[in-house]
């Protein structure tokens, strides 16, 4: 495993020279490679227009799938891009032909934007949904879900991979193994763990996958990416909208049909962002998964450590493998107050509230908590730098 240059990742990541920014959980740092690839397509289209320039580009934007289709371990016809994976998430639920008295199995540590789903579709059409419980020492009981899936037989299995309330890393590959024996589909929120570890579909065993460009992948807001599997493909499952999108920009005036998991794309995409969402694959797979893991990882163990020595700090990241999601509470302050003292200070943090996390925060008799989400070109002196200015803000 090849160390990291930091010295060199900080020096071509432009926010390190003034902020200290431990809120990757939220949007990382650009590294100029891409930071430049957005500037330089929001250029072309003003100069020549915003088509003209998307098909100047056809090239590069197929290499956007293939780059994509290479960090997750798969091939690039089974690669989607989508707006965002919230966005991601609704075209791949709503490709499941749902009939009332359905079951969607899932976990206790879900995004709430797809809890707020799940309930959706229960209101609306009638499917159950059922919740696995955890094990004691937090995550998932994959023998408890595992009795569920053969009691219930749902319609559905969906697991958060990284929830964004703390640092619980899921263990999808043993659900995967699960759901590909009983031949229930399988999704995957890999939102906040894609760019921050190894992923790969195939190991995990997923129908669909989601995640985002703008966090540990350290590309531009506003895109992201589905994953759609070949049996779902061949299942015919597609999205309840699909839009005219399914097609490759040709040179002229007309669109094409496109093959695989297009068909779950919109018309309309941020070019100047996909493109920046390609150059942030291609960057984080030249570093190498493996070792921006171990990196990341580490930091988070460093700024655990220092937390759990403050008085008044509570770390409450659980399960048997944890990430780079650190989540504290601190008694007799509000994190929001933290946050907005912290950023006067030029350091970057974010606030989870319990609307987020009803479930997992209930367990944990918590309303609120200070996310920390350190990455790979942060440095320990930063952490720090963070823990004392903490230790400072609550004396």
């Amino acid at each position: 495993m090849t160390p990291l240059d930091i010295d060199w990742l900080r020096a071509e990541t432009l926010g390190t020279r003034t902020v200290n920014h431990l809120n990757n959980a939220g949007a990382s740092l650009m590294p100029d490679p891409v930071r430049e690839i957005v500037l330089e397509h929001l250029d072309l289209e003003a100069r020549i227009g915003g088509y003209e320039a998307e098909a100047a580009r056809h090239s590069e934007l197929q290499s956007v799938y293939e780059w994509v289709g290479k960090l997750i371990g798969a091939d690039p016809q089974n690669v989607a891009i989508t707006d965002n994976a919230t966005g991601a998430f609704i075209q791949a639920l709503s490709s499941v032909p749902f009939a009332p008295g359905d079951v969607v199995l899932t976990t206790r540590n879900d995004y709430v934007s797809n809890q707020i789903m799940f309930l959706s579709l229960a209101s609306r059409f009638g499917i159950e949904v059922v919740r696995a419980p955890d094990k004691p020492a937090g995550g998932v009981d994959v023998r408890a879900l595992e009795k569920l899936a053969h009691r219930r037989r749902p319609k559905l299995i969906s697991v958060t991979q990284v929830p964004m309330s703390s640092g619980l890393v899921q263990p999808v590959a043993e659900i995967g193994v699960i759901c590909r024996e009983r031949k229930i589909l399988y999704l995957v929120d890999a939102c906040q763990s894609v760019g921050q570890m190894p992923v790969d579909v195939e190991d995990i065993g997923c129908d669909f996958l989601t995640a985002t460009s703008r966090k540990f992948l350290r590309g531009p807001r506003g895109v992201g990416f589905l994953y759609v599997s070949d049996r779902a493909l061949e299942l015919g499952l597609e999205p309840l909208l699909p839009d005219l999108r399914g097609a490759d920009w040709i040179e002229g005036d007309l669109y094409q049909p496109a093959p695989g998991a297009r068909c779950f794309e919109n018309f309309e995409a941020p070019v100047a962002m996909v493109l920046g969402m390609g150059r942030a694959a291609q960057y984080a797979q030249d570093l190498g998964l493996d070792v921006i893991r171990e990196r990341a990882w580490t930091l988070a163990a460093s700024m655990r450590e220092r937390l759990a020595e403050l008085d008044g700090v509570r770390v409450h990241d659980k399960g048997a493998e944890r990430c780079a999601i650190v989540t504290v509470s601190t008694e007799g302050h509000h994190p929001l107050d933290l946050l907005r003292a912290l950023r006067k200070e030029g350091i970057n943090t974010s606030r989870v509230g319990r609307d987020a996390a009803v479930l997992d925060f209930d367990d944990k008799g918590v309303d609120q908590v200070l996310r920390l989400s350190p990455h790979y070109y942060n440095t320990e002196e930063e952490i720090v730098t963070f823990v004392d200015a903490l230790s400072r803000l609550m004396s």
